[in-house]
């Protein structure tokens, strides 16, 4: 059995992407707003507040989680693009899914903030050449990942919790 954590499996960081590679990484950003979209049409407040697994987020944390996180990458690869190896910021993530907004504030709205930053980021990305995905930031805990690397990271977090919600659903016959 996979483990319910990772239904895509862990992140593995690559050393840096090729051409190819960056535009198969930007499409699936590209994607990621519709497919969260999709993996959650039709979850009436019983479904949306179902953790996806035990001791795991519900429904609802997972969709304000990721404009949370994406809404962090998109400064941090504008901070890596205008700056020379910028410090960023961290933040956790399992607090900022507890705040009182999570369980009043409607998916839409998350699911509107996600499609609207991502209308920003990813004309930003397509932009990018070889260069600039080569640039590095600190980061506190990871050390100083190039943007390749938060570039191929983002683009399998989307997958990522989009599988949270589509694996439970496809378990529940949701």
């Amino acid at each position: 059995m996979t483990d319910p954590r990772y239904p895509i499996g862990p992140f593995e960081p690559p050393d840096a992407l090729d051409a190819a590679q960056r535009v198969t990484c930007i499409d699936q950003i590209a994607a990621a707003p519709a497919a969260l979209r999709d993996a959650v049409a039709g979850l009436d407040a019983g479904q949306l507040d179902t953790p996806y697994r035990d001791g795991g987020w519900t429904v609802r944390q997972v969709v304000h989680h990721v404009p949370d996180s994406h809404t962090n990458a998109y400064l941090r690869f504008k901070l890596a693009l205008t700056e020379e190896r910028p410090t960023i910021k961290t933040y956790d993530e399992k607090r900022w899914a507890e705040t009182a907004e999570v369980n009043i504030v409607p998916v839409e709205v998350s699911l509107a903030l996600l499609e609207a930053l991502h209308r920003r980021w990813v004309p930003l990305l397509r932009a990018l050449g070889p260069s600039d995905f080569a640039r590095r930031m600190v980061h506190p805990e990871w050390g100083t990942p190039s943007l390749d690397q938060m570039l191929a990271l983002y683009a399998w977090h989307g997958r990522h919790h989009t599988a949270h919600i589509t694996t439970l659903r496809a378990s529940r016959g949701w």
